[in-house]
């Protein structure tokens, strides 16, 4: 199995409990383009939120790679996407939350969406709760450096699935709210109910390797790009590699085949090849991945 080469930490909570909604990374991205402070008292005025949901824009902007994490200026990535030019400000096509999804998660700020599609699925495909939490009790375990908190891990785990579980429609709930929140369209989480002990129902979940009809190859290659600096890159490590495409978005072998394919027929300077049984994605010459995606988004 392959472990994750974490440069910082874990990290856990930052969030305040609340889970990112579509409009919010925008509404940072102009605050901090605006020359405004999260530390300001007038940025709860300014963002129109609590005190405890300008910490949370903070937090997810930084998370999601939209403003530097030392001085709290948009990336490349920020302008790219949420500048009045950009991409796509207002996060209408789909493409840009893929995008997002794996700038999430290699950014590793909100470690266990890293964890979670880098490790966690290797292990099991249909979990529940619980086990999620037991596996990053041990992650916490084998880092001496953090303390398991009980709380916070739920937390992040109730956080977690917020951002990318449908829930239940219950009359308690702010529908509009929580259909907010930032991941539900890329339906990567499949809920269902399972009879367990002493004949209870609970709830799981499943992320399976799958065929993802929703997501442009077009931000595949930007995610092989930005993740690998080898001109050689094995079918293998873009199957089952850290940060690789079959692991963050879930892609079964043959999706991914699939992709690849598009992209080789696509751009004549990168060739699949499976000479002697060999598979592998060559780049002949390097590739700028912002202009792979000014032609999607183009």
């Amino acid at each position: 199995m392959d472990i994750i080469n974490i440069n910082l930490k874990l990290q856990f909570s930052g969030h305040e409990s609340f889970s990112c909604k579509q409009f919010w990374l925008k509404k940072g991205y102009d605050f901090v383009s605006n020359n405004k402070s999260f530390n300001n008292e007038e940025a709860v005025i300014d963002l129109g939120v609590g005190k405890n949901m300008v910490n949370s824009i903070r937090y997810w902007c930084k998370s999601f790679n939209i403003i530097n994490e030392k001085d709290d200026t948009p990336t490349e990535l920020g302008n790219h996407i949420f500048s009045d030019t950009g991409y796509d400000p207002y996060l209408e096509d789909i493409g840009t939350l893929w995008l997002l999804h794996y700038n999430l998660i290699k950014k590793n700020k909100a470690s266990l969406y890293s964890l979670l599609f880098n490790e966690f699925r290797k292990e099991r495909i249909d979990f529940t709760k619980e086990h999620l939490h037991s596996f990053l009790k041990r992650k916490c375990n084998e880092d001496s450096s953090i303390n398991y908190v009980e709380k916070t891990i739920t937390t992040d785990i109730n956080v977690f699935f917020r951002n990318y579980a449908s829930p239940e429609r219950k009359a308690k709930i702010d529908i509009e709210d929580v259909f907010s929140n930032i991941f539900l369209d890329l339906e990567l989480i499949h809920q269902y109910k399972k009879i367990g002990i002493d004949d209870k129902t609970e709830d799981w979940y499943r992320i399976g390797s799958e065929k993802r009809d929703n997501l442009p190859s077009e931000i595949v290659l930007y995610s092989i790009i930005d993740n690998y600096k080898d001109k050689t890159i094995s079918f293998q490590q873009l199957l089952t590699g850290i940060n690789s495409p079959g692991n963050i978005f879930a892609l079964n072998a043959d999706d991914l085949y699939r992709h690849l394919i598009n992209i080789s027929n696509r751009y004549t300077n990168i060739i699949y090849s499976e000479t002697a049984g060999n598979r592998t994605l060559q780049f002949k010459e390097q590739v700028n991945k912002w202009e792979i995606l000014n032609e999607y988004y183009r």
